[in-house]
């Protein structure tokens, strides 16, 4: 009987669970969506952790049933999620408060506070990154300024997938490649700073033990069993944060492989042999969820969330019989098809939610610029696609500057699914981009950390060489390459220009 292997990706909007094969071949997969994002004031993101422990009960069952497996089957589970989220136990093991999540932008002075008391140069010393709101340190400051009485109840502190790992083992544990988003870990040396630790006022005990992402980091234990339907004692490896375990999943793990992936931000995923630092801190260095491997990113903060956006905002044009039912994304690529290359000069800057690469900035605004009375929305949803991977594009100009090596790029996430973003994106970058066989995103990848865990195969690198394939490749447009490289060059031009109108009128 082939080997089984269940990962579990504790998302943004739901968890998913996925069962491969010892051939990397996906034999079932099943999703359950969390309750809308908290906002109680603006800039702030929230989610309840047993939420999402909740949908991870759902999801692995309903995965199994997917799979016409059972749960015997299952030789290990590998996890990965949400990076940068803040959970906060009490010495019961009880949650405090709600999650803070990798979106929440109120942290903006704490980030500031944090480079004045480190120093800008010794923190990317200490940690390969700035301080950015988004990161797991700033809300800690906050909670400790804002909420001291929850601050004093705080016992141990975890990240989203982390808490689902408590909750099916009662291991208190991260991986590095996690980690490396929280500036607290010490990304050289993949361990956590305690420069850092003393700097916050956090005692070790209150930290995960931080693990290779292979490595098996506790079993499942009987609460755990009886929540979630799998067996008691089954390995949980360490895992890796979903940017990670997303290029584990595509087979980004070595120097010169490159990913783009679209899901509710954007991610271009670099991997690399030693730690690369960009010294304006415009893209992550991090640990990669390979041994003794370092990855860079660059991050859009509203990716695939600016066409979910026009879509909840403005609708999709209305169909006939079948077209009413097809997915709302298809028929907005279909609509913007209709638009030329360049959308006749209308740019959209995709700061939705403020922007990370390569501005650094949670105020950031967006904007459509370029409208006239002759432009359709066909024009206004095509320049939304391509804004998007403008702003990808930033991430690899970064690379440029820094003289990474990009031999190829694999698409992810939604832009990989549309073949007009598709066609976008090698148009936008100058080169061909492939598409992978299992393109089933982070899940996948945590799946093939499990079976590296339980020895399915030795290393990472050679379960990606046994279970990731190229299923198929799109070549760049000539002529639709050269009407990119000038509109990119215009929508450099359009954040200097937006910044003095939204800080003018702040």
């Amino acid at each position: 009987m082939a080997r089984k292997f269940l990962g579990i990706d504790i998302g943004t909007g739901g968890t998913r669970a996925v069962l491969i094969d010892e051939n990397g071949r996906v034999l079932g997969s099943a999703t359950a969506e969390h309750k809308p994002i908290s906002a109680p004031h603006r800039g702030w993101a929230e989610q309840q952790p047993d939420d999402w422990w909740a949908a991870a009960c759902k999801a692995v069952p309903a995965c199994l049933v997917n799979a016409k497996a059972t749960a015997d089957e299952v030789e290990s589970v590998g996890l990965t999620g949400q990076m940068h989220g803040l959970v906060m136990l009490d010495a019961d093991g009880k949650v405090l408060r709600p999650a803070l999540i990798w979106c929440d932008q109120r942290t903006g002075e704490e980030c500031r506070e944090i480079t004045a008391k480190i120093g800008a140069k010794r923190l990317i010393e200490l940690t390969a990154n700035p301080a950015l709101t988004g990161f797991t340190l700033p809300k800690i400051w906050w909670v400790q300024k804002h909420e001291p009485e929850i601050w004093k109840r705080v016992k141990k502190i975890m990240l989203p997938k982390d808490y689902v790992r408590y909750r099916l083992t009662g291991a208190h544990a991260i991986d590095v490649a996690d980690a490396s988003g929280t500036l607290i870990l010490d990304v050289v040396n993949r361990r956590w700073s305690k420069e850092m630790m003393a700097a916050s006022g956090l005692a070790e005990e209150m930290l995960p033990n931080v693990l290779e992402s292979q490595e098996v980091s506790g079993k499942i234990s009987a609460d755990g069993a009886a929540a979630s339907g799998l067996n008691v004692g089954v390995p949980v490896v360490a895992g890796a944060g979903d940017q990670a375990a997303g290029a584990v999943g595509m087979g980004i793990v070595r120097p010169g492989a490159v990913s783009a992936t679209i899901g509710t931000s954007g991610v271009v995923f670099a991997a690399t042999a030693s730690p690369e630092f960009d010294p304006q801190g415009r893209i992550h260095t991090f640990c990669h969820a390979v041994p003794k491997r370092w990855h860079v990113m660059g991050v859009t903060q509203a990716a695939g969330f600016s066409l979910r956006w026009f879509r909840d905002q403005f609708g999709v044009e209305g169909g006939v019989g079948d077209e009413v039912s097809r997915d709302a994304y298809d028929r907005l690529q279909d609509e913007a098809s209709h638009a030329p290359a360049g959308s006749d000069g209308v740019l959209w800057a995709p700061y939705l939610m403020g922007e990370r690469t390569p501005h650094l900035d949670p105020n950031a605004r967006a904007a459509l610029v370029g409208l006239s009375s002759t432009h359709t929305r066909a024009h206004v949803v095509r320049a939304i696609l391509e804004g998007v991977a403008y702003s990808l594009r930033d991430t690899l100009s970064i690379f440029a500057d820094l003289k990474l090596p990009v031999e190829s790029i694999r698409l992810g996430g939604g832009g990989a699914r549309g073949g007009l973003w598709r066609q976008i994106q090698a148009d936008v970058y100058g080169m061909p981009v492939d598409i992978v066989e299992a393109e089933e995103g982070p899940a996948y990848g945590a799946a093939l950390l499990a079976g590296v865990g339980v020895g399915a195969w030795k290393t990472v690198d050679d379960a990606c060489d046994a279970a990731v394939r190229v299923a198929s490749r799109v070549q760049p447009n000539a002529a639709s390459v050269a009407v990119m490289n000038k509109q990119y060059a215009a929508y450099r031009r359009l954040y200097p220009a937006l910044r003095e109108v939204y800080v003018g009128a702040a």
